[in-house]
């Protein structure tokens, strides 16, 4: 099938630069990127992921990783065992 339709969004130029950066990565162009969204959703007839509102706790947690509050630092895995108990 033809490619015939166009899609145009604004977004932040940070947030725009930092996916890019990232589909470079994995070897994908944004065109590439907009056809595999677009699939998934309509093979799942909706998002391919969950979308929900954070609760409080989650809020709290996610500002303080922003500040580099509260944070455990681990050397590697079995460090990250030890400091969870596990």
């Amino acid at each position: 099938m033809a490619k015939s339709a166009t899609v145009r969004a604004r977004v932040e130029s940070e947030l725009k630069a930092d996916v890019e950066r990232v589909f470079g990565k994995i070897g994908i162009s944004i065109t590439e990127a907009i056809n595999l969204f677009y699939r998934q959703v309509k093979l799942r007839n909706g998002l391919p992921f969950n979308v929900v509102i954070p609760n409080n706790t989650t809020e709290k947690v996610f500002k303080d990783t922003d500040i580099s509050r509260n944070l455990i630092r681990c050397d590697d895995a079995n460090d990250m065992f030890k400091k969870l108990g596990i």
